[in-house]
């Protein structure tokens, strides 16, 4: 999942950015509304958190800006504590609305929810779990078995697994999965996406009669199960 954090204090957005990456999201950052604005309009994220008060734009007119032609999910961070300027944020197009000082546990748990709430209608099944022959994942409890068996993953490990397992059957290069995992364009020549699926398949393959995990040589992976 991939987030972006418009936050004008440097400190807080790059706590909020180490966070959430632990968490195992993607992260940008934009540190005023006019960057926040243009990423957000530029790029597809999951979610935004995005501060009341920035210069440039403010928060409230990125939202209303936003919302003239995306409907990204939005969720508002600001020092403001009065119940109608949450009531203007909310009306304005905010999906919810925490106020500064706020606990990092429940903004994780509030982001969370808003992404499950993304998650409603038609293939919604799919997006919260995923299999392929006896490999199961729980998209939102971030849990890993096969066969029964419980596998734990790192945060990078399990978004490499269900970036394979959403595009099962076909075939990713290193560049496509660099960019998916990581929101990085790396040299052709690093091995950092080797290495990661080397890790990965040390968990998932191994330690089982059929591998899922296929390299396609001179282009890159692809997870399918295959008859020996």
């Amino acid at each position: 999942m991939k987030l972006l954090v418009i936050e004008d204090e440097v400190k807080l957005a790059e706590y909020l950015r180490k966070g959430l990456e632990e968490a195992g999201f993607v992260v940008d950052l934009a540190h005023n509304g006019i960057d926040g604005l243009h990423l957000a309009m530029e790029s597809d994220y999951d979610l935004i958190v995005l501060d009341g008060m920035l210069p440039g734009i403010d928060g409230l007119g990125l939202l209303a800006a936003l919302r003239q032609s995306k409907r990204t999910r939005v969720l508002m961070l600001t020092a403001r504590v009065k119940v109608e300027d949450r009531v203007r944020g909310l009306n304005t197009g905010a999906d919810d609305y925490m106020v500064k000082p706020f606990a990092f546990s429940e903004l994780v748990a509030r982001v969370q929810a808003l992404l499950r709430r993304e998650q409603t209608g038609p293939g919604a099944e799919q997006l919260t779990s995923l299999s392929v022959a006896d490999l199961e994942v729980d998209l939102v409890g971030r849990k890993v078995c096969r066969r029964g068996q419980k596998i734990l993953l790192t945060s990078q490990e399990f978004s490499l697994l269900s970036l394979l397992l959403r595009r099962q059957g076909q075939v990713l290069s290193r560049t496509e999965i660099a960019s998916q995992v990581w929101d990085m364009n790396f040299d052709s020549n690093t091995n950092v996406v080797d290495a990661a699926v080397r890790r990965l398949r040390s968990k998932v393959d191994v330690p089982f009669d059929s591998p899922l995990i296929h390299t396609v040589r001179g282009v890159g992976y692809i997870l399918e199960p295959r008859q020996e």
